[in-house]
């Protein structure tokens, strides 16, 4: 095999994402032939070379798997948590290959969550050039005002940046409604940040479809394998949300 990025062979081999690698090569856990290396751009080769992370050797996976899970409240989602929490690879004991979670849920969200250890693929769903379409159904403390929904498609400013234009739509007329959300980008806590923008607190917030795959039936906690024809819808929709991005 040719000699290639630490990065992409630890994202393969079902590691980590490869944005995750960088962090973990920085961090001095990863060898090679014995050797600590934390210069991203080092390569190697996983079959000739002996590439360990925390003294674990790697191997190529025998089979490339994709799992959508329903997360849990509480629960991290990390391959590790240095603080004890539960991950959600806490709910995979049945799952022989090693995989790693697609992009992120936080700490008290819930719902669909992807973890494969296809590292390419991995990497397309979670690049800021894909804007693969995610949806969540959200509780709120108060309904937005007219003029406020049409800003928050519009976009409104995070940190100094603009939000893309997002998917807005009311659920339930109620004290505390419950909204739809259509995100293309998803940056730390977005969508909590931007009702907080508007003065409204989230309560409860689960994600319900990335791209083509849905959570559907489900339950908190578990998960199930996609087909080959789940993988093959979700690749097209990448393709189909990069090729908007460019045109």
């Amino acid at each position: 095999m040719p000699e290639e990025r630490l990065q992409k062979i630890l994202s393969q081999a079902g590691v980590s994402s490869r944005r995750q690698a960088e962090k973990i090569m920085l961090e001095g856990r990863v060898t090679v032939n014995g050797a600590v290396i934390t210069e991203l751009g080092s390569k190697a080769d996983l079959e000739r070379d002996h590439i360990k992370v925390d003294g674990r050797l790697l191997k190529a996976p025998k089979h490339q798997i994709y799992i959508a899970l329903n997360k849990p409240h509480s629960t991290v989602t990390t391959v590790h948590d240095p603080e004890g929490r539960a991950t959600v690879m806490d709910l995979l004991h049945r799952v022989k290959e090693r995989v790693y979670p697609v992009g992120r849920l936080d700490y008290h969200s819930e719902g669909l969550l992807l973890l494969t250890n296809d590292g390419d693929l991995a990497n397309s769903i979670m690049s800021a050039a894909t804007h693969l379409e995610k949806t969540y159904v959200v509780k709120v403390t108060g309904a937005l005002s007219t003029e406020q929904e049409e800003k928050f498609r519009t976009g409104v400013p995070l940190n100094g940046r603009r939000t893309l234009p997002a998917g807005l739509k009311l659920l339930s007329r109620a004290e505390n409604p419950w909204y739809e959300v259509k995100l293309t980008e998803g940056r730390n806590n977005q969508i909590r940040m931007m009702f907080k923008h508007f003065g409204k607190l989230v309560e409860k917030l689960k994600r319900v479809r990335i791209g083509p795959i849905e959570l559907g039936s489900l339950k908190t906690g578990e998960f199930r394998y996609l087909d080959e024809e789940d993988v093959a819808k979700l690749r097209r929709a990448i393709q189909r949300s990069s090729k908007k991005k460019t045109v």
